[in-house]
């Protein structure tokens, strides 16, 4: 499945504590581990008015338990059957963990594909396609940052990336980019991260 990044943005999510099993989603923000989180960030990641960045494809990596990490991937340009709400993208995102997993990719429903991967294991796969860029309050601003024609965003939960995680990251990573002074929310930083894109194609 070599041509399963076939995207040109790519927004990288870690869930710190985003459960790795079948969920409630009555209960996505307590007993799943903020999932909902994860389910904005979807959300935001892919949907326009009316339609699908098909250009787009977000990774949620899962670390919390019980059975850590896995990794959920979307892709704009073949996902079915998803609605920006977060009950749904919560269903497709319980359905894909109901599987069993090795480190290969599976695909669960059209365009959704996991695995037994964490965030090390990501960036690996996408290094030599994507430009990479972690998102932090003290990079450099984002408007004087280069892009590649794929470029791939590397972002927190909440509660942003553990020492372990932010080491690995480091590693894979061209350059720290931040959005604003202040700071956001996950599933805000990929809205502004599209709009800053968006406007150099205009």
């Amino acid at each position: 499945m070599s041509d399963i990044f076939n995207s040109n943005r790519f927004f990288v999510v870690i869930g710190n504590r985003a459960v790795t099993a079948p969920f409630r989603l009555n209960d996505m923000p307590g007993s799943a581990g903020r999932m909902d989180i994860m389910c904005r960030c979807v959300a935001q990641a892919l949907f326009i008015s009316h339609g699908i960045r098909r250009d787009t494809s977000v990774c949620l990596v899962l670390k919390g338990e019980p059975d850590p990490p896995k990794s959920i991937l979307i892709r704009g340009d073949s996902v079915r059957y998803l609605a920006p709400d977060e009950r749904n993208v919560g269903g497709i995102i319980r359905k894909a963990l109901s599987l069993s997993l090795t480190n290969e990719w599976i695909k669960s429903t059209p365009g959704v594909y996991v695995a037994r991967k964490d965030i090390g294991d990501i960036l690996k796969e996408i290094k030599k396609d994507f430009r990479i860029l972690y998102l932090r309050e003290d990079g450099i601003d984002i408007r004087k940052s280069r892009f590649g024609e794929k470029t791939a965003f590397v972002l927190g939960d909440h509660i942003g990336l553990t020492e372990k995680d932010e080491k690995v990251v480091l590693r894979f990573a061209d350059s720290i980019v931040k959005l604003s002074p202040i700071s956001l929310q996950a599933d805000q930083c990929i809205v502004i991260t599209h709009y800053e894109l968006d406007r150099l194609k205009s």
